[in-house]
């Protein structure tokens, strides 16, 4: 079992966070023109340090003493070789894309940088690298670290990060509120909802924007699932959320690796899922700031359903992170 750490005052629970709403008692949700699915496509786009500078709660290389070459070699394979073959799809299907970002990759590869750039690529900040972890890091620490990755961004886009998603999903309780604080939109650590929510932080506003565990390559891949399998699994979850979408607005999330989903016997399965899912009507292909924009702008009314019980104020957090779940998206 990973440790976990002991919950201190003024610690910032998702309950103080988040109402409970009951889907069905919802305002329905519109999408812009009907739609009723909002497809955003992740693909996460990151770098693996070789030998991580420091190691906290969980091992980045758990499979054996390191250097670890073999998993190392692996994701390195996504950057050289899969993730041209992801860009290819999309730029196929024409699909606006929001990335999941390690922001040291603008500096570490040019090409990939350019090529993404030039593609008007959304960019959310999954950190700096995949090996730099957020537990454990005092609120000061965290908040240095958000502000890095808002400089790198401002510096090769020009202005600010639109969304959050932590490295490793190493979300700290402060983690919404130091978001909040440094102006960016949305946050990808809450996974309890096919809809956005908007979180209650200190000060500012923040709104959760569905971000998926389960049609999630890497974890299909722990799990030893296959691509065929995982393909499937793309087909039958916007099955259930386009017939739910005819009353109530959903949010659809494709989450994907290159070392994974980038390898040739893969690929060929994610473009028959896409090809799928783009044959109906009613998809909204968006990037996430366009998804929470819309909601900002037009959803209030849904907005206040998730806000009738939670406090007017939080605490000021002085909380650290509890420990980390087993995934690694």
């Amino acid at each position: 079992m990973m440790p976990t750490s002991e919950q201190p005052r003024n610690a910032v629970d998702p309950e103080q966070r988040l109402d409970y709403s009951a889907a069905p008692e919802r305002v329905p949700l519109r999408w812009p023109g009907g739609a009723r699915v909002a497809l955003w496509v992740a693909p996460n786009i990151e770098h693996y340090e070789y030998l991580p500078q420091k190691i906290r709660v969980r091992d980045p290389w758990p499979r054996m003493p390191h250097p670890d070459i073999l998993g190392y070699g692996l994701r390195d394979y996504g950057n050289r070789v899969g993730v041209w073959r992801l860009m290819e799809l999309f730029d196929r299907y024409r699909l606006p894309v929001t990335v999941s970002l390690s922001m040291a990759v603008l500096d570490m590869y040019p090409d990939i940088a350019e090529a993404m750039l030039l593609r008007d690529w959304e960019f959310m900040s999954h950190g700096l690298y995949n090996t730099r972890y957020h537990w454990g890091l005092d609120e000061d620490d965290e908040r240095a670290a958000i502000a890095q990755c808002q400089d790198i961004h401002r510096a090769f886009v020009g202005r600010g990060l639109p969304g959050w998603f932590s490295p490793a999903a190493s979300n700290t309780l402060r983690t919404p509120d130091l978001v909040a604080e440094a102006g960016i939109a949305y946050l990808c650590d809450l996974y309890h909802d096919d809809q956005p929510t908007p979180i209650r932080v200190r000060s500012g506003e923040l709104f959760s924007l569905p971000y998926s565990m389960e049609i999630n390559d890497s974890i299909a891949w722990r799990r030893g699932q296959e691509a065929a399998a995982f393909a499937q699994k793309i087909c039958d979850e916007f099955d259930v959320l386009y017939a739910e979408g005819a009353t109530h607005g959903k949010v659809m999330n494709i989450a994907v690796h290159p070392f994974i989903m980038g390898q040739p016997h893969r690929i060929d399965h994610l473009a028959r899922a896409l090809e799928y899912v783009l044959s109906h009507s009613g998809v909204w292909c968006a990037t996430g700031s366009a998804i929470v924009d819309h909601y900002r702008e037009h959803c209030r009314e849904h907005c206040r359903d998730h806000h009738r019980a939670l406090p007017q104020a939080l605490p000021a957090a002085t909380a650290v992170s509890r420990g980390p779940g087993d995934p690694e998206p």
